[in-house]
């Protein structure tokens, strides 16, 4: 990790950049061959893409439901029992988003609703590759059930052997998942997208993924809707000598082993503190393995030295990191002025790997910078809301003139007329009234 010692803001730009901004015309490219592809070759395009990218030849694109149901027995039962806590927990977190309808009147006669209601089908992707992530599958699968979607369909990568992982196939069983398709890469959103001969197109997109799925999201974003750009992993901490070195070193390798394109970023008060974290991370890197993945990310990742407290914070505003912990004296000073992080772990005993898997909340999160202006994946993520107006013959004669001379304001006279006829009509039938009695 190269270190930067009291950066002046001139480079806070470069210093905020991901790795995955270094080719975005070349893998741009790529995925639009893709996505076409899919669209005009279906289920066929897939077989031949997952031949081409994943190196298993399919017979099928769906994985057997035996597998699904016979999962249980096919993992280790401590494992077993570890994602039965864990999905306890991300459903009581998720069941306490449920939205209340709001039921109100305005002004006399004027009832306003809203009602949240259920996607129909939602389209779930799961990544694959050296690390098939089975907990995305409950933090996506969860909500979607609990939100009362209709149809749920997954989508992760085969393995070498042609089938999945177990443990995705478990984690899949017991939120109600039965429709397994197994296909991954940017050809898996376009199969979401578009539909094929035997793939019913989806009205939401969710699911994390490397740099492909990312902009393979983005690029079918004007034709049906995605949950947020959630690209390759980036977690962002920030200590003081308060914190324990050890434990900053192993949260940020617990990012730094997601992949190559992953990024880590430390921010500390004192040169002493950041040789101290570096120091760790050459010691504790040996126990986790996964060699490539860890020097390929930390060869991009940075330490940043910024000596105020205030600056900081405004570096990581600025960065708007997807992960965000807050190993200082009273962690909480900082973590009320963050206004752009996906998700915030507060003090020495808040591992990130703790909202990867187990404490509740989603690891769904915005990347590249979209935590500035967007949400995780919550409850609401798998619904939409409809507000109703309800008005009465008393109501509309009151708003009317307020109709109108908005209208009117704004030179709409066919919004004017609307408010207008129903009064005219309505004043005309109570002089009848009136006249018959």
């Amino acid at each position: 990790m190269k270190v930067f010692y009291q950066p002046d803001k001139s480079q806070w730009s470069d210093l905020t950049k991901r790795p995955s901004d270094e080719h975005p015309e070349r893998v741009y490219e790529e995925v639009k061959r893709v996505l076409e592809e899919v669209k005009e070759g279906g289920d066929r395009a897939l077989i031949s893409l997952t031949e081409k990218f994943d190196n298993v030849k399919l017979t099928s694109l769906f994985v057997g439901k035996e597998l699904i149901e016979q999962s249980e027995k096919l993992i280790d039962q401590d494992l077993k029992r570890a994602i039965d806590i864990a999905k306890s927990n991300i459903e009581k977190f998720h069941r306490a988003q449920l939205f209340n309808d709001i039921d109100i009147i305005t002004s006399p006669g004027v009832r306003c609703l809203m009602r949240s209601v259920p996607i129909e089908r939602v389209g779930l992707y799961i990544p694959g590759g050296t690390a098939p992530l089975f907990s995305t599958t409950l933090m996506l699968a969860l909500p979607a059930m609990i939100a009362g979607c209709k149809e749920i369909i997954l989508f992760t990568p085969p393995n070498r052997d042609g089938g999945i992982s177990p443990e995705i196939a478990y984690s899949a069983s017991i939120t109600g998942i039965d429709t397994i398709v197994m296909v991954g890469g940017a050809q898996a959103i376009a199969a979401m997208a578009y539909g094929t001969e035997s793939i019913k197109r989806v009205d939401k997109i969710f699911g994390p993924g490397n740099q492909y799925v990312t902009v393979a999201k983005q690029l079918i974003s004007n034709i049906v809707s995605i949950d947020l750009v959630a690209g390759p992993s980036e977690l962002m901490v920030i200590a003081d000598n308060s914190c324990d070195p050890d434990f900053v070193a192993a949260d940020l390798l617990s990012q730094a082993e997601h992949g190559v394109d992953s990024q880590v970023i430390l921010v500390v008060d004192s040169v002493e503190l950041a040789n101290k974290v570096v120091d760790s991370l050459e010691i504790i890197q040996r126990e986790i393995g996964r060699e490539r993945e860890v020097k390929g990310a930390l060869l991009k990742s940075r330490v940043i030295i910024l000596e105020k407290r205030e600056l900081m914070i405004e570096f990581a505003n600025t960065y708007a990191p997807e992960h965000l912990i807050i190993s200082v004296n009273n962690p909480w000073e900082i973590a009320d002025k963050i206004r752009a992080a996906g998700s915030i772990f507060i003090g020495n005993f808040s591992p990130e790997s703790a909202g990867d898997y187990a404490s509740g909340t989603n690891h769904t999160l915005p990347t590249g910078g979209w935590a500035r202006s967007s949400s995780g994946v919550t409850l609401d993520s798998f619904m939409h809301r409809i507000s109703y107006q309800e008005i009465s013959r008393e109501g509309i004669v009151e708003l009317a003139p307020v109709i109108a001379k908005m209208a009117e304001g704004e030179s709409l006279h066919g919004h004017k007329l609307a408010a207008d006829i129903r009064v005219r009509k309505i004043l005309c039938n109570n002089q009848k009234s009136n006249k018959n009695e």
